[in-house]
Parts: structure tokens; C-alpha cells; sequence
């Protein structure tokens, strides 16, 4: 039998702390193509499974599902969420996945434990950074050699601009981790998405801050979001984890 893997837990935290030896359910909640969610047991910890077939396909609606029952999870546990499409294709293959990566598993845990990610991002409307993504003319004369110049100047200026905004960012909320991706959207502009993991006891004064963040980058347009499970703080081998793909 293949299962769905959705996230990592630990079994002390299910059945008010009683150890199992056989998959039970997790009541009210559904998962991938509709499928009854069920806790694994193995060993020290639980894998939240839903049962699979590989007739069935992983649709947009399945992203949406994993989703919501990492997060419906992450409200009562500490979770380390698989990424989407983790498919163990034995429960040979899921005991020995838990098994090979069982240390790696501890340490994470206790690393996450009372943990939660937030996200902040902030959306510069530059109009120099519309200028910089125009297309470069055909050719190899000086017009060209010109423009290249001007587009390699102004990337360094948008990267020097996103360094100095992130350390601005870092220093008014004081992660304990934290994780940035910057891209240009369409429009020209700068989008930098800043994941912080924080205490989740300080999810509200995380949340407050977001009137001083307004005053303090009011050229951008800025966001909160969380809390969320900590999907951008789990290491490279955890999220490569699968037994049947």
C-alpha cells in the first residue's frame, strides 16, 4: 500500500501521549483526493498519512489539501512538513525513511518545537527597476555595450537596495531564523519575501509591529502573514525524504 506523506510529528504529542503500534485515525480531516488522514506510527514519532493510489493524480486541489492538513497539525503540534508529492510506496519504505533520518529527525524537532514561521514582504515600487528589465537592442555596436552597462549598474544598485532593506527588516523584528527571497514581479518591481521563524508566544507583538513597519518603509507596500508551519526551516535532507518517487 503507497501512503501520502503530509508531515513529521511526534507520537507523545497523539492519543494524549499512549504509544501505537498500528496507523489510527486523525479525526475530522481529510486530505489529498479526499482521503481519511491517519497517524503512522514509528517509533519515537507519527507520519501523517493519508492512504494512495498511483491511478490517481496530483492535481492543483491536492496542493491546497496538503496544505491544510500540515496546518490544521501545526495548531496542536510541532510538525516538519514534507514537501508536496512525498509518496512512500511500502510501509517498508516509510519505517525506513523515519529510521534512516531518525537523528536528523530529534534534532529538528527540538530545534522547532514551540516554533512558527512568519512572513513579511515588502514591495518596492522603484521606477529604475522597470528600466532595468527593458529589452537589450540586437547587435554588438556601442548602443548595445551601453545598455548592458546601464542594466549590470542597476542590478548592483537593486541588490545593494535589498541588502540594505533586509538588515533594516532583520533588525526590527529580531528572528531567530530567517530566510529571503527576492524577485522582480512583473510591473518592474521588487518584491522581497522575508520568512522569519519566531517564538510562537510572540506571534502577537510580531503582528503589532506591522504599523511601525508601514511608518518605517512607507515608499513600500507592506504584508504580514502567519503564523505557518516552518516550511523554509527544515534541512535539505527532510524535504527530500520520499520512499516511492
Amino acid at each position: 500500500m503507497a501512503w501520502y506523506a503530509y508531515c513529521l510529528t511526534e507520537q507523545q504529542g497523539l492519543q494524549n501521549g499512549t504509544r501505537a503500534r498500528r496507523p489510527f485515525a486523525i479525526e475530522n480531516l481529510r486530505g489529498v483526493n479526499d482521503a481519511p488522514v491517519l497517524a503512522y506510527p514509528s517509533g519515537d514519532f507519527a507520519v501523517i498519512v493519508s492512504e494512495y493510489s498511483f491511478l490517481q493524480p496530483l492535481t492543483q486541489q491536492a496542493i491546497v489539501d496538503h496544505a491544510r492538513v500540515v496546518s490544521e497539525c501545526f495548531r496542536t503540534l510541532t510538525v516538519l512538513p514534507f514537501r508536496f508529492g512525498t509518496i512512500f510506496d511500502s510501509d517498508d519504505a516509510l519505517r525506513h525513511a523515519v529510521r534512516a533520518n531518525r537523528r536528523t529527525f530529534l534534532e529538528t524537532v527540538a530545534r522547532l518545537r514551540g516554533k512558527a514561521e512568519m512572513h513579511f514582504k515588502l514591495l518596492v515600487n522603484d521606477g529604475t527597476l522597470e528600466e532595468a528589465i527593458s529589452e537589450l537592442p540586437n547587435g554588438v555596436g556601442g548602443e548595445y555595450l551601453r545598455k548592458l552597462r546601464e542594466q549590470a549598474a542597476r542590478e548592483r544598485e537593486r541588490q545593494t537596495k535589498a541588502r540594505a532593506l533586509s538588515m533594516q527588516v532583520h533588525k526590527l523584528f529580531s528572528p531567530l531564523e530567517e530566510d529571503v527571497i527576492c524577485k522582480r514581479t512583473d510591473s518592474g518591481a521588487m518584491l522581497i519575501d522575508f520568512a522569519h521563524l519566531i517564538d510562537s508566544k510572540a506571534v502577537a507583538k510580531y503582528q503589532n509591529r506591522y504599523d511601525t513597519a508601514t511608518r518605517h518603509f512607507k515608499d513600500c507596500r507592506v504584508s504580514i502573514t502567519g503564523p505557518w508551519p516552518p516550511y523554509h526551516f527544515m534541512p535539505v535532507k527532510l524535504r527530500t525524504v520520499s520512499g516511492g518517487n
